[in-house]
């Protein structure tokens, strides 16, 4: 699992396609003018749903409030960061809840045609970096600097790198500037691709629970936090500008707050589902629990958000147009 500012910057639209099996969006006569379908005209509201278990507990609190407290009808669409962009402003979709930094989208739809604009901080801060499990780093502590690494290569091999150590990914949607961050650090190491985040999650509770040396690209928030402990490994510091170019990135992360982004029309003229989506901020720790919930308590999204919306109605009210 974009910037923010952390640049969440897509490898390729067919990588985000071709590697989850997203649904493309086709375009339609609200295409070319950047209305939203049901902006001021109807009271389905329709939002992106994306693939990390974090982002799919924002929509489905602020589905559970549209329809149980609004009124509204709330239907979902997955698909990949890019592409839920171009549906934003062709109106396919009114809203995105949780967006980790797209530039190049930014300054395509939000400064040049102005279909979409901004919704407000979600109030969770995001940060993504390499980690490796504490067992290891206290076993060998020179792990957690980069520079260091290639040192330990051989232990990270595994049958899909190709002779050299694993990094560990999860989805070919997330954003994610590994290769070149390896090849401009001269590392011996090789990104290796689980296919999703449940994959990846996986991949990482087995090499844990075996106490295997493992290296992942990681992020924060995320609910296994809480079950794994997980040390960061010290990358060249962060600074702006440094992920610019993706093809030249040798720097860490930076730490992103996570934004929300509305169709213009739909800011403009959707009422009060537009106020709340506008007004609808948490924290990662609220996060987190319906995250949890979604994942190892397997409820359903809808019973998750229904159970922390019943426990937190403080913080709902607050969302709710006056």
């Amino acid at each position: 699992m974009n910037t923010r500012q952390r640049r969440r910057v897509l490898r390729t639209a067919v990588a985000l396609t071709a590697g989850l099996g997203l649904t493309a969006v086709a375009g339609c006569g609200a295409a070319e003018t950047g209305k939203s379908s049901s902006a001021g005209s109807s009271d389905t509201i329709t939002l992106t749903k994306p693939s990390w278990v974090g982002a799919e507990a924002n929509v489905a609190v602020a589905a559970y409030v549209l329809e149980n407290e609004l009124d509204y009808k709330v239907n979902t669409k997955q698909m990949g960061e890019v592409i839920a962009w171009d549906a934003l402003s062709k109106g396919t979709i009114d809203a995105i809840l949780e967006d980790w930094g797209h530039p190049e989208q930014e300054k395509q739809y939000v400064e040049k045609s102005k279909t979409v604009v901004a919704g407000g901080d979600l109030g969770v801060t995001g940060h993504i970096g390499w980690f490796v499990p504490k067992y290891w780093a206290d076993e060998h502590p020179d792990v957690t600097d980069y520079k260091n690494l290639n040192k330990y290569a051989d232990e990270l091999k595994t049958s899909e790198s190709g002779g050299k150590g694993q990094l560990l990914e999860g989805s070919p949607d997330y954003v994610t500037f590994d290769d070149a961050i390896i090849k401009n650090l001269d590392l011996d190491l090789k990104t290796v691709y689980a296919g999703s985040e449940a994959a990846q999650i996986t991949q990482i509770q087995q090499n844990y629970k075996a106490e295997k040396p493992f290296l992942t690209y990681w992020w924060t928030p995320q609910w296994l936090n809480a079950q794994v402990e997980l040390v960061e490994v010290k990358l060249p510091e962060f600074k702006e500008g440094c992920d610019a170019d993706p093809k030249k990135v040798a720097c860490a992360y930076p730490n992103t707050p996570l934004q929300k982004w509305l169709n213009a029309d739909f800011a403009k003229d959707g009422g009060k589902a537009a106020e709340f989506l506008k007004n609808f901020k948490w924290t990662a720790e609220d996060q987190n629990k319906v995250a949890k919930m979604i994942t190892q308590d397997k409820l359903s999204s809808q019973e998750a958000a229904k159970k922390w919306v019943e426990a937190n109605k403080d913080t709902v009210e607050g969302w709710l147009p006056k």
